[in-house]
């Protein structure tokens, strides 16, 4: 199942929609009046539907077949699924070997691989949907850079997750670029925050695909940037296993329902290439997820 947050061109209010496979979008608000199915959440919020649980689910299969309320893509535009997050947007680093070693000869020399997970975050207002610009603004950073993502929705709250359990937490899985300011990311005291969080930076969707519809062990991964490759890798090659991001992030820290998890960048980002590479104005960046879809986002002064 493919769950979408989009506007219709009436009336221009967010809604949750089901992406169809002959790409139609199905209105579920509008479907569940037509069929006079009550909804265990608010179809207007993604957040409300993740937190229903195996309820919100069992609607949405009473709905899948509906008829009223299809509409085309071109009818209406797509936010990101979540359109603003209640935290933060969980990131973790390092999390490609290739992508920690293209890094090394930035680094401090002889930093040896994390022994866990690197974590940071990126501000909720850094969130846009699948096809919006990325804001350029060259009195804050001239060093925009990609890093193609495979995100992690949390679907039921937990805190001390066993890694044998973790998989039971998530709720389906998106796709992220974590768009990173290097000048700012390292201006900092080397925190990476500020450089992660400038508005505009986090594009996501463009849907969420339920956890019991995707394998995110051998996706791949892959970015554009005007057409031309620069990340091609897969998920199979992430350093820590989404079950071991889970366990370590929600020790002593409970993860709650639409918590996002983006899981790391493999190689290829334009920092680490000779000489560097960065965004510049009028570019489009194009990150894609198998199995989820693209991300379509003009870089725009």
């Amino acid at each position: 199942m493919k769950l979408v947050t989009f506007t219709p061109t009436v009336p221009a209010e967010a809604r949750i929609g089901l992406l169809l496979g002959d790409g139609t979008v199905l209105d579920v608000a509008e479907a569940a009046a037509a069929t006079r199915l009550s909804l265990p959440f608010d179809p207007r919020d993604m957040l409300s539907l993740i937190a229903a649980g195996p309820a919100g689910r069992q609607a949405l299969n009473r709905l899948d077949r509906a008829v009223s309320g299809r509409i085309g893509l071109d009818q209406g535009k797509l936010l990101a699924p979540i359109p603003r997050p209640r935290k933060n947007v969980f990131c973790v680093g390092w999390n490609y070997l290739e992508h920690f070693e293209e890094g090394e000869r930035i680094r401090a020399s002889g930093q040896p691989l994390p022994e866990r997970p690197v974590f940071f975050s990126k501000a909720v207002t850094a969130v846009i949907g699948p096809y919006d610009p990325i804001p350029y603004d060259p009195n804050v950073t001239t060093m925009l850079d990609w890093e193609a993502e495979l995100a992690v929705v949390i679907g039921k709250a937990g805190k001390n997750i066993p890694e044998e359990h973790a998989m039971a937490h998530v709720f389906g899985y998106t796709v992220i670029n974590d768009v990173s300011a290097r000048d700012l990311q390292r201006a900092h005291g080397g925190q990476w925050h500020k450089g992660k969080s400038l508005d505009g930076t986090c594009p996501m969707g463009p849907a969420i695909v339920t956890a019991d519809a995707l394998d995110p062990n051998g996706l791949r991964v892959v970015t554009r940037v005007n057409g031309v490759i620069k990340q091609d890798s897969n998920t199979r090659h992430l350093y820590f296993k989404i079950p071991r991001l889970i366990a370590e992030l929600s020790w002593g820290m409970t993860l709650e329902p639409g918590d996002v998890i983006s899981t790391g960048t493999p190689a290829g980002v334009g920092f680490a290439r000779t000489p560097p590479q960065f965004l510049q104005p009028g570019d489009l960046l194009e990150t894609e997820i198998e199995g989820i879809g693209v991300l379509r986002n003009r870089v725009v002064a």
